[in-house]
Order: structure tokens, then sequence, then C-alpha cells
């Protein structure tokens, strides 16, 4: 019962087969294949408008690589505490931007509000001797496994430009938010006010394939340099954009991304029903934090369960996330929920 991530599980059977047909012939390489042109016309059909669209291997690549596109080295990027940038990229962001820094915002669930990019920018407020502020970056869907409405990217989109600022989107989640929103991905973009995405796809049936989108290609007219330079251009670039080309064949990331909403909803109903569990955030996408009594999550553990212990409360109980895949086996929820009915008493 592996519920640590939605990295856990393998590839689509449709990617992995898609891989394979491109290696069936030659190809010219550095992006420069059929493939990969396919791709940018396909992601452009997609989101109803031109799009600049640069493959990349990692998440950590796109948003970081689209963060410095946005974001000068003496600039500042507006972001959650506890999303991907800040807590689990090793300084990357600051790396590739050449020195920005990241104003941190705690709030609940996982998501800004628009007083909460106000507030951060009163951190900057000596001119010259301050950090420049330049961007806010959001998750969608959040770190807390919550999802931002259109409406509430609007609104943080229309503050960001009052002060001048870029609005970036991790996508690594971008399809669960989807099929939860049941909008179109204009819709939850940039017709919201969104300038640059990380397109995920990793966690939702790749192999190994992101990229990194923006809905202005004169704004990206140096990220292909910036991507060679630090070392993310694939020479075999068919094989990353393969896999982004069968993943949007068919709505096949929309369909793997709601079998992963539907476990997780599966997972918290039945948890919000047994004694001594509450759940510490709405379960929005596929991703659901549970407070349970420490010996709840041991007895989990002893069960064969794995899952991130991702906060402990001062009186021992411990907030479990619990991620959900397209290929998390319904078996598996249900023999976790018997697991939990089964612990003794706290």
């Amino acid at each position: 019962m592996n519920f640590v991530s939605d990295n856990a599980y393998g590839a689509s059977p449709e990617i992995l087969a898609a891989m394979t047909a491109a290696a069936a012939d030659t190809a010219l390489s550095y992006g420069e294949d059929a493939l990969t042109a396919r791709l940018t016309g396909r992601l452009s059909e997609i989101f109803e408008r031109e799009v600049a669209v640069f493959p990349v291997v990692t998440g950590t690549a796109a948003n970081a690589l689209s963060l410095s596109v946005l974001c000068p080295p003496f600039g500042a990027v507006v972001c959650h505490s506890k999303s991907h940038i800040a807590a689990d990229e090793c300084g990357a962001p600051e790396f590739f931007t050449g020195g920005a820094r990241l104003a941190l915002v705690e709030a609940p669930g996982g998501k800004l509000a628009p007083e909460h990019v106000d507030a951060a920018l009163t951190r900057f407020a000596s001119g010259v001797h301050s950090m420049k502020p330049s961007a806010v970056s959001i998750a969608q869907a959040t770190e807390m496994g919550t999802v931002y409405r259109p409406a509430e990217v609007a609104a943080l989109a229309a503050r960001a430009r009052a002060h001048g600022l870029k609005l970036h989107m991790d996508g690594a989640r971008f399809a669960n938010a989807l099929a939860r929103l049941g909008c179109t991905p204009a819709e939850a973009s940039w017709r919201a006010g969104v300038d640059a995405l990380s397109f995920g796809a990793t966690k939702n049936g790749a192999a190994m394939a992101e990229a990194a989108i923006f809905f202005d290609p004169a704004a990206a007219a140096d990220f292909g340099r910036r991507r060679k330079r630090a070392g993310h251009l694939v020479s075999k670039m068919r094989f990353i954009s393969a896999q982004l080309l069968a993943y949007l064949e068919n709505g096949l990331w929309l369909a793997n991304a709601a079998r992963a909403n539907a476990c997780a909803a599966r997972l918290a109903e039945g948890l919000a029903r047994l004694p001594g569990i509450a759940l510490a955030h709405p379960v929005e996408a596929n991703a659901v934090f549970a407070w349970m009594p420490a010996a709840t999550a041991g007895a989990l553990r002893r069960a064969g369960a794995r899952f991130y212990d991702w906060e402990t409360a001062r009186d021992g109980r411990v907030m479990a996330r619990l991620v959900c895949s397209f290929a998390t086996p319904d078996a598996d929820v249900a023999r976790l929920l018997e697991a939990v009915r089964s612990a003794p008493p706290a």
C-alpha cells in the first residue's frame, strides 16, 4: 500500500508504447524532431492560443528555469512557505535566477490570496536596498491537495499586475486540478492571468516528462539558451515529446487524473467516518491529509502502508499525507481503511 507519492507508480502503457514507437527510426536531435514540433502545435490547440513549449525532464527544471525568465537575479518571488519551489527544490529557483529570493507566505490550505501578496511586498520597501518583487508563484493543485478556482487565480493575477509582477503556476498536478474543476486548460491558466505554466506529466502517468509553457512566446525568447546552459536540453528530445503527446492523446491525462482524484475522495470519505481521524484540508485533488493518533499511524505502517508524516501536533497526533496515483489499486484503498478500523484505540 504505497501512498507516499504519485511518483511511486510507473507509467501508463500508452506512454511507454509511444516511447517505443519513437525509437523505431532516426530523428534530429535537441528538439528539432517532428514529435517536438507536433507537441507545440498540440499544446497550442489545447490552450487555445499560440504558446511556447520547452520539454524538460523534471518539474524542478520547469519551475526554476521558468522563474529565471520572470525574475531577475535581484528579484523576489512571492510563494507559499510549503510550496515545492520553497521546500523541495534545494534552492534551484535561487540558483537558476542567479540569486533571486523567495518571499515565503504562511497561508491556510496551501493557497495564496491577494492580501498575502500585499503583505509580502511590505518586506521590500527600501527601494534599491531591497530585492525587487518580480513574480508570484502558485501551485495547482497545491502541496496540500487543494485547488485554485479560476476566479481565485484571476484575483491573484490582478493583484500581481497591480504591483508589476508576473504570475507563475507550478502545474505538477495541473491535470488533477482540471479534473476537479471541470474547466478548460485556458480558463485555468492564461485566461485567468497566468504568464508561465510548469506543465506536469510525470506524477500522472509519464515516465519522465514535463514542459515549461509560456503564454507569450516572445517572453520566452531566451529560454532555449537558459535550458541548454542549465544542462536540461535533452539530446533525444523526441522521447520526452512522445510521452507528452501520448499523455494528451484521447484525454489520457484527464482520465488518469480523474481516477487518482476519485481514489483520494474514497479514501477521504472512509477516513472521515472513523473515530480519531480528522481531515486537515479539503480533499480536492489526489492528496489526503489526515490527523490521526501516532499509534494509528504506527499500526498502518505495520500493516504495510507507506506514507509521509507531514506534521506532528503537540499532543502527539500525526498529520499523515496520503497521495493517490492513477494506478493506485482500489484494493489498497480498502485495505488501508480496514487497517485504520482495526488499529488499537489510542
